[in-house]
C-alpha cells in the first residue's frame, strides 16, 4: 500500500465518529455497552481457570525440575490445554455475547428501533430451554481451534522472555 492509498486520519475520525453515533442514535448510549456483561462472564474466569490450571499442569510436567525453570515445550502444551479447558468452561458466554451481537447486527441493518435487551442469565436459559445443553456450547470446534494456540504461543512467549531476562539479568555484575 503506497502513502497515497492510505485513508487520512480525518477519515478514520469520521469513521469512528459513524461507528459511534449510528448505535447511540438506534439504542442510546446505553446501547455502546450491551455486551459488556457476557464478555465480562466469558473473560474473567477464563483468566482465572486458564492461570489455575496453567500452574496446576505445569507443576505436574515439571516433576521435579525448580519453578523458576519451565521450559518452552512445557509452557506450550501447558498453555494449550489450559487455554481448551476454560474456552470449553466458559463457552456458554461467549455463545451469549455472540447471539446478543447478532441480534443487534440484525437491528442495525433493518434500521429499527432496537427491541429490549433480555438479561444474559435469562438469554442462557433461552438457549438451553430452545437447543439444550448443546446450544450453550455451540461453537466448541472453532473455539477451540482459536483459544488453544494462541493460549500456548503467549505462555510460551512469555516464559521465554522471562527465562531470558533472568539469565540475562544473573550474568550482569551487580552495580552495572
Amino acid at each position: 500500500m503506497s502513502p497515497g492509498d492510505a485513508l487520512s486520519d480525518s477519515t478514520y475520525l469520521d469513521t469512528l465518529k459513524s461507528c459511534v453515533q449510528a448505535p447511540v442514535a438506534q439504542g442510546g448510549w446505553r446501547s455502546l455497552w450491551l455486551g459488556w456483561g457476557p464478555t465480562a462472564l466469558r473473560d474473567v474466569p477464563f483468566s482465572a481457570l486458564y492461570w489455575f490450571n496453567y500452574e496446576l499442569v505445569k507443576s505436574w510436567l515439571n516433576g521435579l525440575r525448580p519453578k523458576d525453570q519451565t521450559s518452552v515445550g512445557v509452557s506450550f502444551v501447558t498453555g494449550g490445554i489450559s487455554g481448551m479447558v476454560a474456552a470449553t468452561l466458559t463457552l456458554p458466554f461467549d455463545v451469549v455475547k455472540t447471539q446478543r451481537q447478532m441480534a443487534l447486527g440484525t437491528v442495525e441493518a433493518v434500521r429499527v428501533k432496537p427491541p429490549r435487551v433480555d438479561s444474559t442469565w435469562f438469554l442462557l436459559q433461552r438457549i438451553q430451554a430452545e437447543s439444550g445443553t448443546r446450544g450453550l456450547f455451540a461453537g466448541f470446534l472453532p473455539r477451540i481451534i482459536k483459544a488453544a494456540p494462541s493460549c500456548a504461543i503467549m505462555i510460551s512467549t512469555y516464559e521465554f522472555g522471562k527465562s531470558f531476562f533472568q539469565r540475562l539479568n544473573q550474568e550482569q555484575p551487580l552495580g552495572h
